[in-house]
């Protein structure tokens, strides 16, 4: 064996030599048809000018926005959410330390900055008052007594993946927090935690939906029939693409989805950008009066401020008909809401911002006297408690997070929500991708966040000398103006 080594070794160099040079054989004729596809193309002015070498451009562009999250972007300069942010967020939803050493990295002087007015004596530990969370549809057959005033934002079966709501599901039973089904439909998936849900009607009525794209009042019903389904919203609008409705791209429109919405399967799902039985106030409350006989449960709505005309003519509306007619609740999503997929037209420009969207909307029902008769819900980009707290404050009676749960569940902000690519397994279909997601170990995470947020707003509202965080008014927080002083939230809001 020893005498023929040498032989063995020189053999095995000649293979190794001969198995290099075929590669290189194979990377100069690649690259060969590489220029020439380039050279007589004209798609591409750079590839045509400049054959192979502008391909890097293009891979370069690609990694650019991984290299710029992990390695260039400071703590709190990322978009659409900071490091900073998705850090609590992560900490919170695994149960660790959430505290910070040597200071804030958060600057105070930026123009928009919220920060809270502390008490000089706030309530001794063990002092508080316990204070019941409010009773949404008081004129439905089954009120809705809510459990927690942070709950989970709408997210469709399709737009995210069974294990993502299966994690959703159980963390919300485990944490005593709703969650909204999003336009998608009611799936196994979301009934399998036990937890509380809210069904959300898009304008596709998908999951409620006859053959001809309206309301099949069976289906209605048959929904209603499950205890957990606690309230129905009618979703009008979207924070990143108010005036458009939902789109799910066909490789996300599998066997299962298409079943549960109630549509053709391998087809991409595109809503109609409004309810066609809703074109003016009055049909709309019709249409939520209809809803609640047929169901016998709280009826609200979801939409994006924009013109504030239209809360004017609602309220104006219900004050001429009967209380009993109003939304039991109404959800403003601020114009920073997020989505799987939308314009970037819409999604950069159209809608007014959950800031001045709240306290517009609150006065104006006030104003109406209906403040007590329609609970509201916020959403938009509220996955931290100073965020949070603020909506308690501007006059907000739940916040609801989609994005904080995703962060939750272990996204990294890939931004492949619409490509059915998301290496997390959260947003896609391929059970490879999908494989990764344990539903057991993200419900304890989901529930360990909404835990953590109601404990540290709860600070918040007790440092401010509350004892709740639904007793928190506009007096309680103050905001920085352009000329580096602050003013408080009641004064700002006063001059509305």
């Amino acid at each position: 064996m020893v005498e023929h080594l040498p032989f063995l070794v020189m053999n095995a160099v000649e293979f190794f030599a001969y198995t290099l040079l075929f590669l290189m054989g194979c990377g100069i004729v690649w690259v060969v048809i590489l220029y020439w596809v380039d050279k007589t193309q004209t798609a591409s002015t750079l590839r045509r000018n400049y054959p192979v070498l502008a391909r890097f451009r293009y891979i370069f562009e690609h990694l650019g926005e991984f290299f710029r999250q992990y390695f260039f972007a400071l703590d709190r300069e990322e978009m659409p959410f900071n490091r900073a942010e998705r850090s609590w967020v992560y900490r919170a939803a695994k149960n660790i330390d959430s505290t910070v050493a040597f200071g804030s990295t958060r600057d105070l002087r930026k123009p928009g900055t919220v920060y809270f007015v502390n008490c000089p004596f706030p309530e001794l530990e063990g002092h508080r008052k316990e204070i019941a969370i409010a009773t949404i549809g008081p004129y439905s057959r089954n009120p809705y007594l809510a459990k927690s005033r942070f709950n989970i934002s709408g997210m469709s079966y399709g737009s995210i993946s069974a294990p993502a709501i299966q994690a959703l599901s159980r963390g919300a039973q485990k944490a005593g927090i709703w969650l909204n089904t999003g336009e998608g439909g009611l799936s196994p998936w979301h009934l399998e935690g036990g937890c509380d849900i809210i069904f959300q009607i898009g304008t596709a009525k998908f999951g409620v939906r006859n053959s001809l794209g309206g309301f099949d009042e069976d289906k209605l019903v048959e929904i209603a029939s499950h205890d957990q389904v606690k309230m129905f919203e009618l979703k009008l609008s979207q924070g990143a693409k108010p005036g458009k409705g939902g789109i799910l791209p066909a490789a996300k429109v599998t066997e299962e989805i298409a079943k549960v919405r109630g549509i053709e399967a391998g087809k991409s799902a595109i809503s109609p950008n409004r309810h066609p039985e809703a074109g003016n106030s009055v049909e709309l409350l019709d249409m939520i009066c209809h809803i609640r006989n047929v169901t016998g449960k709280p009826v609200g709505f979801k939409t994006v401020v924009g013109a504030l005309s239209f809360f004017e003519d609602l309220c104006l509306l219900i004050n001429e008909r009967d209380i009993s007619d109003a939304p039991d609740f109404i959800t403003i999503d601020g114009a920073d809401g997020g989505t799987g997929a939308a314009p970037m037209s819409l999604m950069d420009n159209m809608g007014m911002p959950l800031r001045e969207a709240l306290p517009r909307v609150i006065q104006v029902l006030e104003k109406h006297n209906l403040r007590d008769r329609i609970k509201i819900c916020v959403s938009g980009k509220l996955i931290n408690p100073s965020e949070v707290a603020w909506a308690f404050c501007a006059g907000a009676d739940f916040v609801n997070s989609a994005r904080g749960f995703m962060f939750a569940l272990g996204c990294i902000q890939a931004l492949q929500c619409n490509k059915n690519t998301c290496p997390t397994g959260i947003t896609t279909h391929n059970p490879k991708l999908q494989f990764g997601l344990d539903p057991h170990n993200k419900a304890e995470r989901v529930a360990c966040y909404a835990k953590n947020m109601r404990k540290e707003i709860g600070i918040i509202a007790h440092s401010c000398g509350v004892d709740d965080v639904s007793l928190l008014k506009p007096e309680h927080a103050r905001i920085i103006l352009a000329n580096g002083t602050s003013k408080g939230m009641d004064e700002l809001y006063s001059n509305l």
